[in-house]
């Protein structure tokens, strides 16, 4: 595995480097000791999977405010993803800040994203799995968000949505949360 940095501390970029033969191919996708050697230690607790019938389909941006703030290690398992992370720490150097990067099945590309970071992602194929693994257990209701377009971040999406749930159209700008 490789491990590159992103503009926004806390979110990795997590490169395979898998081993190809006959039979096709072989990769790691997660070891805590490797992650732990580069400077990222991470140890999920749960795993979930979202389906997305449509390309187009955002979800997001969301997060969970401390104390139940949550990393998660992002992967798409079928399909292709525009995966975005907001730096949402105020004391961060880079707060407002945004990155994104694509992420596909073909690539096996992963994306850790710390906590204090707020993530959504837009498909860019019809059929798309993306597979989290997270590091600590779902707290129901204590989710937020904020809106996808909001301009105090200027996220630069690389297609208009066609698909997203009311909740996440209806999240607040920033400024107002």
């Amino acid at each position: 595995m490789r491990f590159s940095p992103t503009p926004i501390a806390g979110a990795v970029v997590v490169d395979i480097d898998p081993v190809e033969d006959e039979r096709g191919g072989f990769a790691r996708l997660f070891c805590p000791r490797a992650f732990a050697v580069a400077g990222h230690p991470f140890s999920p607790a749960q795993t979930s999977l979202s389906r997305n019938r449509a390309a187009f389909t955002l979800r997001g941006m969301h997060f969970q405010p401390a104390p139940f703030d949550e990393g998660k290690l992002v992967r798409v398992t079928r399909g292709r993803i525009f995966d975005v992370v907001v730096d949402l720490r105020p004391k961060s150097p880079t707060f407002r800040q945004w990155t994104g990067v694509e992420l596909s099945a073909e690539t096996g590309r992963a994306l850790l994203i710390g906590r204090g970071l707020a993530h959504g992602f837009l498909t860019l194929e019809a059929d798309t799995d993306v597979h989290y693994e997270i590091d600590r257990f779902f707290e129901p209701g204590k989710g937020e968000g904020v809106r996808w377009n909001d301009p105090a971040f200027g996220i630069a999406w690389p297609a208009e949505p066609r698909v997203m749930s009311d909740r996440d159209a209806a999240w607040p700008d920033f400024s107002a949360a």
